[in-house]
């Protein structure tokens, strides 16, 4: 008799299966039976069971589903505990068709938050256990007793204290002007005002300067009078809320310097807002505390074993005056081609200051496992060794070029890089490291030689094993006993012995007399401590000494000068703690501007615990707003082997000093894993089926139940204040661009939102771009100059993934100039259609207020492009709300890095400035110059207030060099923002540089009306291109003699082919008049192809008559033979009559005419 089947092992291998028969137990006793798909994850069936459980005896007695796990008997026959709840039913395979619910308990909690963090961080934690590294180990257990504590001291809070951390107010940049005017506070406004838990609105009238609890007063007298209620509650008892969002309004600041009142005054909205009883934000209080306060009772309570003594060196570190060495061993898995010898470069270098002479090993025959077995010896004592030192290698392999005819000198050697990798030559505990290490390296990017070490790249070895070369070294053991770099307290005791020396030495150089005046420098001019650090003398151990005995009585610096000490420039810790140091007085609104950039800098500190990481770990932790956006800028760097390691111990420690936020965080993930799930499904459908079809597609699989929940009721991760309940899936679609954005829109209580979800497109430049302009906006506010700026929401989420906020009630100035325009060709020159659009919008008195916004909101953007440096600038990129905002989106070239084709630059204004826009300006009007000089006021004003903070945004844009940007990655990068800020010129000539590029902006604002016409641009540039070619053409052809028939024919060519460009032009454009309509048909050649025509014809011509044409010229036509071979029948090969002068002088007064114009 055959033996039965048991288990459910044919059912997993079986393909195609959808549904199976699962059966529940429940801790309260219930039996529940019902089909799930096998795709499912644990935790879909768990809410689908709890659903099914509603109904059930005993439901009551359930706590909370996160409260309980399933367990099952495995293929292994082993009970497994599905702590993974991401996990599908497909991938667990329980053995029977069984799942038990179990409460937690004991360490329970804390295996689920830990699996929580996983799956939020995108990074295991037995891959942090896996490291084996002392280093890892002792920083997740000093971070997480650190987030744990502020957690704890956190719920201590009194509830007004606590809604700081939670809720902390959204201000408006505030400015003396602001509160000077009389006039400005006795303006009034309505404010909807509902109590909480009722439908009854109250319509209240307030003054601008009013504080809330003002505003609350008179909600409850109100409330009195209306209920004729006897009990009289006090208004301190009661918060604001804004309606449909998680936002609030306390504190002592004036009701118009909150962010929602102030854009509510603005748009001529009523705001509406919801008053809150205390109550209520105390049980919200309590949840939290109470789950904390569950995993600190469920931690185990052992403690890790007490870290061993430092054993104390019998000789102080200073006192060795050998030189550093090490031994370089070997590689492994090098490769490289067979006829290179692999050498290795070592420096030593303190930030970017190499140490001394670099040291290169012997030259070895290439092999997957090359052996040097070689003593690399440095020119710098041990004493004299920085704390910080970094020991940087390079492996490159040299190649013999052999020349092609027999010479008495020797043949010429080419580097060729292959590998780079730094390490710290002490350890995270001050100790000079000894011993073997196993280094795996990064691969290098060719360049030159000078340039094969990387000294501002990671110290972490390259996680990737496997499939990067690899190099074993060996640090000396110099003494038979530990030594450790000095103490603070040491050092101290040698500056007081190195300044009783007699200093008789005459100083020459700059360096030495700002070194030998550093007392001066700290007293009189603190600022300038960068300078003083970056010419002190780290390889010389009496002067770090000296300097680290100085800096502790530094005065603190004003960020703005402290930002720059975090460059990898200055690696010492004592630099750093004391920038820290500094830092900390920033207030969270100013720390958050900065975020951005203190992120990326973390990537230049050695050693993970560091004074920057606790620093950053304490505010997000005081302030839920900062920890929010801190999650995020790590979270999408997880990607990036040198920085996840680092990046991922930090979000676990945020997570653990914040665990109630890890719900709402896990919910956001999932959500983007579903927007990509989406945007994959459009992606591979669009390629199918029509447009049509593939957005119904899509509509149909948002509405899915789990597409439904996991895109619902999500806050978003642009704006932590902001909840997205409801998703709108008929209102959905897509994006026509390569990538098909998601366009997504949100149905809340009282407002609808907008995201557009991005895959494949790095949004990382745009929101720095963003993050610049908010910046801008922030600093003229506080000057007193309010230019209506819109830095929307941009937020990169994972390697090529991110999210743009929809602005509502906007359109593109492509769009309104289509829409309100006769025909296509001609509406890129209505110079009414914008301001008729306006008109439309505003009917009344509105028009004012619109044209006012467009004029300030113009100003600013023209002044944040140009200094910027912003490219790209066409009508379908720039902006406007039915307001009359103007606004700049789509950031994909900033810092002067413009786009070109065939080498002709696109860019040919300082900013956009179009006549269309100027027509606006002026009401319509011609002869209002008086509306167009306060433009030009508030545009000079801006960009006055800009270049006073100059150096603020310079810092920024050099801690961000650390991200990677490929726009931003070089010091020519840095030097366009130096230049557009007018750095180190008064500003009085940084002023009359900016009226010279105004004008010129004014002067092309004719022609800047073509570039808004999508295909226009390029060709208006390459008839400019084409002019000047033809007439350096015909100078040739007088310099080189040539007879005068054949010059006759040449020239008459040559205007052909320039009459022939002018028609393009024309048609492209879409002239009009006699001139342009009884024009032949422009031919079906974009602007692009009628150039390399053209310039080919011309070529051609040129060979055909004698001339000799230049390397640039012969390597055009080799990259272009197809061109020329169709050209070369085409050639004319008549006399004409027409004289050179004419024609000479027909292109000379066309240039002229265009520059008059």
């Amino acid at each position: 008799m055959p033996p039965g089947v048991y288990g459910m092992q044919d059912v997993w291998e079986r393909e195609g299966r959808q549904q199976v028969n699962m059966e529940f137990l429940l801790p309260t006793g219930i039996y529940l039976s019902f089909p799930v798909a096998c795709s499912d994850t644990i935790s879909t069936i768990k809410k689908m069971l709890w659903k099914n459980a509603k109904d059930e005896p005993l439901f009551s007695a359930l706590s909370d589903p996160d409260a309980y796990v399933f367990t099952c008997i495995n293929m292994t026959a082993e009970r497994e505990e599905l702590e993974d709840e991401g996990r599908r039913l497909c991938d667990v395979q329980p053995f029977l068709p069984i799942l038990r619910l179990v409460a937690r308990e004991g360490d329970r909690v804390e295996k689920l938050i830990t699996t929580q963090i996983s799956s939020l961080i995108g990074k295991g934690h037995h891959e942090f256990d896996s490291q084996k590294n002392h280093e890892v180990n002792e920083f997740r257990t000093k971070m997480r007793a650190f987030c744990e504590e502020r957690a704890q001291e956190r719920q201590m809070l009194p509830w007004h204290q606590w809604m700081e951390y939670n809720f902390p107010c959204e201000l408006e940049p505030c400015s003396t002007a602001s509160h000077s005017g009389t006039s400005r506070s006795v303006k009034k406004f309505f404010v909807n005002v509902k109590f909480e838990g009722s439908e009854e609105t109250f319509v209240l009238q307030q003054v601008h300067q009013d504080l809330p609890i003002a505003l609350k007063q008179n909600a409850l007298r109100k409330k009195s009078t209306v209920f004729r209620s006897a009990k009289q509650d006090k208004p301190e008892d009661y918060t604001l809320q804004v309606n449909g969002r998680l936002e609030f309004i306390y504190g002592k600041y004036p009701l118009c310097q909150f962010e929602y009142i102030f854009s509510c005054l603005h748009g001529g909205i009523t705001p509406h807002l919801t008053m809150v009883h205390h109550s209520s934000i105390c049980k919200y209080q309590e949840e939290q505390g109470g789950l904390s306060n569950q995993v600190s009772r469920s931690r185990a309570q052992s403690k890790p074993p007490p870290l061993p003594l430092k054993r104390q060196n019998t000789c102080s570190l200073w006192s060795i005056q050998e030189p550093f060495y090490i031994h370089l061993l070997q590689g492994s898995r090098v490769n490289a081609d067979e006829g290179m010898k692999l050498v290795v470069q070592a420096g030593l270098f303190h930030g970017s200051e190499l140490l001394c002479k670099v040291v290169t090993s012997s030259e070895v025959s290439v092999c997957s496992d090359p052996v040097w077995d070689q003593k690399l010896v440095f020119d710098i004592s041990v004493s004299d060794l920085p704390r910080m030192s970094r020991l940087c290698f390079a492996l490159y392999g040299v190649i013999e070029k052999t020349k092609k005819r027999p010479t008495k000198k020797k043949n010429k050697r080419a580097d060729c890089p292959l590998a780079w990798v730094n390490t710290m030559v002490f350890d995270y505990k001050d100790q000079l490291k000894t011993g073997e290490y196993s280094l795996s390296s990064w691969p290098s990017v060719p360049d030159d030689k000078g340039d094969l070490l990387n000294p501002m790249g990671t110290v972490e070895k390259n996680p990737n094993i496997d499939s990067t070369a690899g190099l074993l070294i060996r640090f000396a053991n110099i003494r038979p006993h530990p030594l450790y770099y000095p103490p603070i307290e040491k050092q101290q005791k040698l500056k007081e012995i190195v300044d009783n020396k007699n200093y008789t030495e005459f100083f020459e150089d700059d360096k030495e007399l700002l070194w030998k005046l550093r007392a001066e420098v700290r007293q009189h001019y603190p600022e300038s401590l960068p300078k003083l650090l970056l010419i002190t003398k780290w390889n010389k151990h009496e002067d770090v000494a000296q300097m680290v005995c100085l800096l502790r009585k530094w005065t603190d610096l004003p960020a703005l000068h402290a930002l720059e000490l975090l460059d990898y420039s200055f690696p010492d810790p004592h630099v750093r703690s004391f920038t820290i140091r500094c830092l900390k007085k920033l207030r969270d609104g100013e720390l958050f501007q900065y975020l951005l950039q203190l992120v990326q800098v973390l990537k230049y500190e050695s050693y993970l615990d560091c004074d920057l990481t606790s620093f950053l770990l304490e505010r997000a932790l005081a302030n839920k707003k900062i920890g929010h956006f801190l999650f995020w800028h790590l979270r999408s760097e997880m990607h990036v082997p040198s920085a996840s390691l680092r990046f991922g111990l930090i979000l676990e420690a945020y997570c653990r000093g914040s665990i109630y936020h890890i719900k709402s965080l896990l919910k956001q993930n999932e959500a983007l894993n579903k927007m990509k799930a989406l945007n994959d499904f459009v992606k591979s459908g669009s390629q199918k089926a029509t447009r049509l079809q593939t957005t119904e597609d899509m509509k149909v699989c948002i509405k899915q139940d789990t597409y439904m929940e996991a895109l619902s009721d999500v806050v978003s991760p642009l704006n932590p204040y902001i909840l997205l309940c409801e998703i709108c899936a008929d209102k959905c679609k897509f994006m026509d661009s390569k990538m098909k954005p998601l366009w997504l829109m949100y149905k809340n209580k009282y407002d609808t939102v907008g995201l557009i979800f991005k895959n494949g497109d790095d949004l990382r430049q745009d929101m720095l771009t963003l993050q610049m302009i908010q910046l801008m906006d922030v600093l003229w506010k506080r000057e007193g100059l309010d230019l209506r700026m819109l830095p929307y929401g941009c937020m990169s989420t994972g390697n090529k993934t991110g999210l743009i906020e929809v602005v509502k009630n906007s359109d593109t100035i492509a769009n309104i100039q289509r829409n309100n325009s006769n025909s296509a060709a001609t509406a890129a020159f209505n110079k009414d259609a914008l301001l008729n659009w306006l008109k439309s919008m505003n009917p009344g008195d509105k028009l004012d207020q619109a044209i006012e916004e467009f004029t300030l909101s113009c100003a600013g953007y023209c002044v944040a492009t140009y200094v910027l440096g912003i490219g790209d600038r066409h009508s379908d990129n720039i902006m406007i709300r039915e307001t009359g905002q103007l606004f700049h989106i789509d950031f994909g070239h900033f810092l002067g890095n413009f786009k070109s084709k065939f080498g002709i630059n696109r860019e040919r204004v300082p900013f956009i400035l179009t006549y269309d826009f100027v027509h606006v300006i002026q009401e319509g009007r011609t002869n209002n110059s008086e509306k167009f000089e306060r433009f030009r006021k508030c545009c000079e004003q801006a960009y006055k207030i800009l270049c006073r903070n100059g150096t603020l945004f310079v810092n920024l844009f050099v801690l961000m060099k650390a991200a990677g940007l490929p726009e931003l990655s070089s010091s020519k990068d840095i030097q366009y923002l130096k230049d557009s800020l007018a750095l180190g010129r008064s500003e009085d000539d940084a002023l009359k540089n900016f009226k010279v590029k105004f004008n010129e902006a004014l002067r092309e604002s004719w022609k800047t009306k073509r570039p808004l016409a999508a295909r226009a641009p390029l060709l208006q540039e390459l008839i400019q291109q084409q002019r000047v070619y033809v007439l350096d053409s015909l100078q040739r052809y007088r310099l080189s003699g040539c007879d005068p028939g054949t010059g006759r024919l040449f020239i008459h060519d040559t205007a052909l082919i320039y009459n022939k460009t002018d028609r393009t032009l024309d048609q492209e454009s879409g002239a009009s008049g006699a001139g342009g309509m009884n024009r032949e048909e422009a031919p079906g050649k974009s602007p692009e192809e009628m150039y390399i025509q053209q310039k080919v014809r011309v070529l051609l011509m040129l060979k055909k008559m004698g001339s000799n044409l230049t390397p640039n010229e012969e390597a055009f036509l080799r990259n272009y033979a197809g061109v020329v071979h169709s050209q070369m029948s085409q050639l004319p090969q008549h006399p004409i009559d027409q004289g050179a002068e004419d024609v000479v002088m027909a292109f000379s007064r066309s240039e002229a005419e265009d520059r008059r114009q």
